[in-house]
């Protein structure tokens, strides 16, 4: 296919802001993280210090135990979410009364403003006033205030609950669509050869949705990796650093210490950590158009 050069200029505008409200910031975040920087940022008085902002990061003792906590954070927000949502997707998969309504309230998480939402919890969740502690308490399952995010033991737990909730609407979405392109002729010949239920799931319709599993799988640890408004709203990191992951602890560095130069340092490690996700995210995607062409 014949392309001229002149096809280049309707792209144009559209590079020309890409590079400079993503290259550019990129670009500068890294160069930063070379340097010892004060709070007025001015280049003259940036003093280079090369890797050791880097060394700063991986040598504190903060930053692993940051690092637990997101990890933490991701793996079980991940999980609980895409095993809920595909709960919810094998319920809804087959025809029922009410199965359009019931859709559209299990997608309220999902379309739900997260500021909003963050808040709500965090009123649901109060110590005093709290809708759950109340209701645990009538039901006399505690006595007295029950602290769920003023409590460092359970604080980061209590966060991953409402993380869940958010997302898992967004993995039944997902898997719902991919129920869809399970072949009912391999269900049928299944259950006409005796497979039951639970074998006929495992053996034909999770296999079937392999490939939307990897991306819901991928986009749900990207989206957790770079969660940012739950913890910052509800805990705001604490207490005492219990709920702090990597975007609010980059966010506190650079933002409330300015500590500009470590801030791009743990920033460029994020980055370079969702280009790995992104170069997985991408293999899942042409995973089939691979597979074609090879055919």
């Amino acid at each position: 296919m014949y392309t001229s050069r002149f096809d280049y200029l309707y792209v144009a505008p559209a590079l020309l802001v890409m590079l400079i409200v993503i290259a550019y910031p990129v670009y500068y975040t890294i160069e930063l993280s070379f340097y010892k920087t004060p709070a007025s940022l001015s280049l003259a008085d940036k003093t280079f210090t090369g890797f050791d902002n880097y060394a700063t990061v991986l040598n504190s003792a903060i930053f692993w135990k940051v690092t637990w906590q997101t990890i933490i954070w991701t793996v079980l927000s991940t999980l609980f979410s895409f095993m809920i949502g595909l709960g919810a997707a094998l319920a809804l998969h087959r025809a029922f009364i009410g199965r359009a309504l019931l859709r559209g309230l299990l997608l309220i998480p999902w379309v739900v403003s997260a500021v909003a939402a963050s808040y709500v919890w965090k009123w649901l969740y109060h110590s005093d006033f709290g809708a759950i502690g109340a209701l645990l308490n009538a039901v006399g399952l505690t006595k007295g205030p029950v602290n769920f995010i003023d409590n460092s033991t359970t604080s980061l737990y209590a966060l991953i609950v409402v993380n869940v909730w958010k997302e898992f609407s967004f993995a039944m979405i997902m898997l719902m669509a991919g129920l869809q392109t399970v072949p009912e002729s391999l269900l049928r010949a299944a259950q006409v050869d005796g497979a039951t239920a639970w074998q006929r799931f495992w053996h034909v319709t999770f296999p079937q949705l392999q490939g939307v599993s990897t991306v819901t799988v991928l986009l749900l640890v990207v989206q957790n990796f770079n969660s940012f408004i739950i913890p910052f709203i509800m805990t705001g990191g604490g207490p005492v650093g219990s709920t702090q992951i990597w975007i609010t602890h980059i966010y506190e560095l650079a933002f409330l210490r300015q500590n500009w130069g470590v801030g791009a340092a743990y920033a460029v490690l994020l980055f370079l950590i969702m280009m790995v996700l992104g170069y997985f995210y991408v293999r899942a995607l042409t995973r089939g158009d691979d597979k074609r062409a090879g055919a």
